[in-house]
């Protein structure tokens, strides 16, 4: 949630920022017809209030003195029933104002390039070569299925389409990555939290991710619960409601989770392979972040997941998000693409983003400085640490052979019972 008092000092600025992240639907004015509607009751109630306290204290001192007044006694009452009319429109215009501040995403920081999609993304850098092959490499999905070791048939026999399931040593390779990128974020300071896979509507609404993106979750009939589309919303949640002490931050999480979504709207996009599923597997970083800290902690957080992709010997790129691109919470992006030689371009594998004081804000998380003692909205940040589905694809096509076995990376070999290559099910 963006900042109240940023709109209404700054409204057109707001707007112009709005409109350069494609939200032409959002007006401003409705905010500040509102937020001016709800002052005015404010306004009204409490002078009321006033006036009512001091009647009755009239009042009191009349009937202690044995008399009765019964104009003041009316017109103590009239005000009363005036305040609770004024209470309940109060009510109504607040929840007005705070269901429209929930359809407001997040100001683009001042360096986010302006562009309309990802065709305005801008490339930061890159790392590593594409592999020349000496062949005709095949797509993940097709080299999976000819070893045995990916089934979509039956995956969509057991549930329905865009879900998968390996076998042997691809299942050993998956499980592998999750012990190794959770192996390497501790050791560079990151906390493991194994979280619950199932959220209360009002996490999500902590992140973001409601009311606007409800087409996109898993809801479990009959509750208020949702399956998670990532570990970013329970450990964004942990700390709702809390106020952390200065010398706290940064708090540094690293997890592992399924992930469920329902993507809506993306049909034909990537849909064959590993690519985008309803159910897969990611590890998540995530910090709270003193304000200060948070653009110097996005391009730590970036280069930690860039970490593993160097450790696998991957190449990738990274691109920094235009604002037509940006996520809804995000005030800046960087996107990491793995090369993929089925599809001959970099694939998104990683989202880093600093959310500033927006989740912060809907989510009610604050620290108090250690000096002046005063509260405040800290910051979040959080990025795919990697998407696991993704990087198996990534290394199934670029460390394919001619003979169609597949090598296993040297990083993953100590997880894999010193396995170098997968040449089948057994």
């Amino acid at each position: 949630m963006i900042d109240r008092e940023l709109l209404r000092k700054q409204p057109d600025f707001v707007q112009r920022r709005l409109k350069e992240r494609g939200y032409d639907d959002i007006d401003v004015k409705v905010f500040l017809d509102l937020d001016r509607r709800r002052r005015s009751i404010q306004r009204e109630l409490d002078q009321l209030r006033r006036e009512r306290k001091e009647k009755s204290r009239e009042y009191g001192r009349l009937k202690a003195q044995g008399k009765e007044d019964q104009a003041l006694r009316e017109a103590t009452r009239a005000i009363g029933e005036r305040i609770k009319a004024l209470e309940e429109e109060l009510r109504r215009v607040e929840a007005e104002l705070h269901e429209f501040m929930l359809t407001i995403p997040n100001i683009p920081h001042e360096t986010v390039p302006v562009g309309r999609d990802e065709g305005d993304n801008v490339e930061v850098r890159r790392w590593g070569s594409p592999r020349d092959f000496e062949f005709q490499p095949l797509p993940h999905w097709e080299l999976g299925t000819r070893l045995g070791l990916l089934d979509f048939k039956r995956a969509a026999k057991i549930v329905g389409a865009r879900f998968a399931m390996s076998y042997g040593p691809l299942a050993a390779l998956e499980r592998a990555l999750v012990a190794f990128m959770i192996d390497l974020h501790t050791s560079r300071g990151y906390l493991e939290v194994l979280p619950p896979f199932i959220a209360h509507r009002d996490s999500l609404v902590g992140t973001g991710n409601l009311p606007k993106f409800e087409q996109d979750l898993f809801k479990i009939e009959g509750r208020p619960w949702y399956l998670i589309p990532t570990a970013e919303v329970p450990l964004t949640n942990i700390h709702r409601d809390e106020i952390l002490e200065e010398d706290e931050l940064p708090i540094k999480l690293v997890s592992y989770t399924p992930c469920f979504r329902a993507e809506a709207g993306a049909a034909g996009r990537d849909t064959r392979g590993l690519i985008r599923l309803h159910q897969f597997n990611k590890v998540e970083l995530m910090v709270y972040s003193r304000p200060e800290d948070s653009y110097e902690i996005l391009e730590k957080l970036t280069g930690d997941a860039e970490e593993v992709l160097r450790r696998l010997d991957l190449p990738y790129r990274v691109v920094a998000l235009c604002t037509g691109d940006l996520g809804f919470s995000a005030a800046k992006t960087y996107d990491i693409e793995v090369w993929m030689p089925s599809y001959g371009r970099y694939v998104e594998i990683s989202s880093c983003s600093n959310f500033e004081a927006f989740q912060a804000r809907r989510a009610n998380l604050k620290f108090r400085r250690k000096d002046s003692r005063k509260v405040e909205f800290l910051h979040t940040l959080n990025g795919s640490g990697l998407a696991v589905g993704r990087t198996v694809a990534a290394i199934m096509e670029n460390y394919q052979n001619p003979d169609g076995t597949i090598t296993v990376p040297e990083a993953l070999r100590p997880y894999m019972g010193g396995m170098t290559l997968i040449g089948g099910r057994w």
